[in-house]
This record gives C-alpha cells, sequence and structure tokens, in this order.
C-alpha cells in the first residue's frame, strides 16, 4: 500500500471511528432527555436538576467561587439572596 494509501485508510477509519461516537452521544442525549422527561413527570423541576447536575461536576473551589460571583452580581442590582 502506498504512503498516500495509508493516509487515507487511516484517516478513513478516524472518521468512521467519530460517526460511531456521535451515533452512540445521540442514543446518550435521547436517553438523558427521557430520564428528564420522567423527573418532570414524578413532579421534579427539570431546570433545577439541570443546575443541580451541572453544580454536582464543579470542584468545590470551584463552586464556590461561582456562588461569590453570583452572590456579588445580585448585591450590585439591589436583589441579594438572603
Amino acid at each position: 500500500m502506498t504512503k498516500s494509501g495509508f493516509a487515507k485508510e487511516h484517516l478513513k477509519s478516524f472518521i468512521e471511528r467519530i460517526e460511531r461516537l456521535e451515533e452512540e452521544k445521540a442514543a446518550l442525549a435521547a436517553d438523558i432527555r427521557e430520564v428528564y422527561s420522567e423527573a418532570k413527570g414524578t413532579g421534579f423541576d427539570v431546570k433545577i436538576m439541570r443546575q443541580v447536575v451541572r453544580l454536582r461536576k464543579l470542584d468545590t473551589a470551584d463552586r464556590q467561587e461561582q456562588d461569590a460571583i453570583l452572590d456579588l452580581y445580585l448585591s450590585a442590582l439591589g436583589m441579594g439572596r438572603e
């Protein structure tokens, strides 16, 4: 196989792997939407659940920093949290 042929096959392999992963990602996204839908049907607030999931991904220091900045902004707008 020529160098050009090898490069083409290598590229094709990468593209096919990415396509498979994109399909898996879409399936996982559908599964996640379904779980949120179930939670909503049970009476949970999906917006808040999404915020909780996002916050749980942060380490403690990052979460505290975001809370402090949010408090600062709210305070500057006269909307401080009690």
